[in-house]
């Protein structure tokens, strides 16, 4: 049982880097600030951390591993919430939604744009 388990905790973390690498292409494509950085040879997918500018000096990483799955806010350097594991996920997919719907005007050209700061709404 434990290794099955372990294998699908794998084919997690896999799904999870694929993922953040391609909302921070897609994001960057937008104008906005993000960055993807793959752990191991990239194509076991091992790991990553995903970073993205919400502007303001309003910044959230996400982390994935092997180790855990965690997800950080802040604001001016200040931690403002850190999350982990289902809640970190969950927390992810709404911030991927608002900033991906976030309408053409509201974003900027040019690489290293900055974007102006989404207002997110509140988890339910």
């Amino acid at each position: 049982m434990f290794p099955r388990l372990a294998e699908q905790y794998r084919a997690v973390v896999r799904d999870l880097v694929m993922s953040l690498q391609a909302l921070a292409s897609c994001l960057q494509q937008r104008g906005l600030v993000a960055s993807c950085y793959v752990c191991g040879d990239g194509l076991d997918g091992r790991g990553a951390s995903f970073v993205a500018d919400l502007g303001e000096n309003h910044m959230v990483r996400f982390l994935v591993s092997d180790f855990g799955i965690s997800w950080v806010e802040s604001r001016d350097g200040h931690e403002l919430v850190k999350l982990e594991g289902a809640e970190a996920i969950e927390e992810m997919q709404r911030v991927a939604i608002v900033l991906q719907s976030l309408p053409a005007d509201r974003q900027r050209d040019g690489i290293g744009a900055r974007p102006a700061s989404p207002s997110l709404p509140e988890a339910a």
